[in-house]
């Protein structure tokens, strides 16, 4: 198990734009997604679903991504749509975790939304494990139902986030992390 703990205590996320290609490979992504989808799972509902952007699909769904936002700013800068255009070109791979969360007369819906949380890390971890970086990001266009539309989610499904992956410039640089004192208690009577 120390290779285990090594691998969880060593992760840490890099930019967007520092990783680097080529992306994975189509065994490799088979691999994150079926990490991504052992999470625990209330009721074996996979409240949860994944949408893979690789090759010109990336530029594909950067386009309905410039669309909604030359839409919402009609006077923006012709450098900040194309800079919209840009948001999943930063990495060769970008997986959207989709939340399929709903109303259910046993399993609480939070639950649900927790599950497609795990699965999100649990692909962030696939990658470190297979040697690259990742980064989880839920920008603007998460949240923006225009975009959802496009990308193909139905009105209750919801982006729990863009896992970017690609090959690291290096180790991750750590961050400080909170003192487990702080964070952490013990119940007593």
């Amino acid at each position: 198990m120390p290779d285990a703990i090594e691998l969880l205590t060593t992760r840490g996320s890099f930019k967007a734009v520092e990783l680097a290609g080529p992306a994975p490979s189509a065994s490799e992504i088979e691999t994150l997604l079926t990490v991504a989808s052992r999470v625990p799972d209330h009721g074996k509902l996979a409240p949860w679903r994944f949408i893979v952007f690789e090759g010109d699909a990336r530029a594909a769904a950067g386009a309905a991504i410039a669309t909604a936002f030359r839409a919402k700013y009609p006077d923006a800068k012709p450098e900040h749509v194309e800079a919209e255009r840009a948001r999943l070109m930063r990495a060769p791979l970008v997986i959207a975790v989709v939340s399929r969360a709903g109303p259910h007369v046993k399993i609480p819906e939070w639950e649900q939304v927790l599950s497609a949380g795990a699965a999100a890390m649990s692909l962030v971890l696939a990658a470190h494990a297979l040697g690259y970086g990742a980064n989880w990001i839920t920008e603007w266009y998460a949240y923006d139902r225009t975009v959802l539309d496009a990308l193909g989610l139905s009105p209750h499904e919801r982006i729990a986030g863009f896992i970017h992956i690609g090959r690291p410039p290096g180790p991750p640089e750590d961050r400080p992390r909170p003192p487990l004192h702080e964070i952490a208690s013990r119940f007593a009577v």
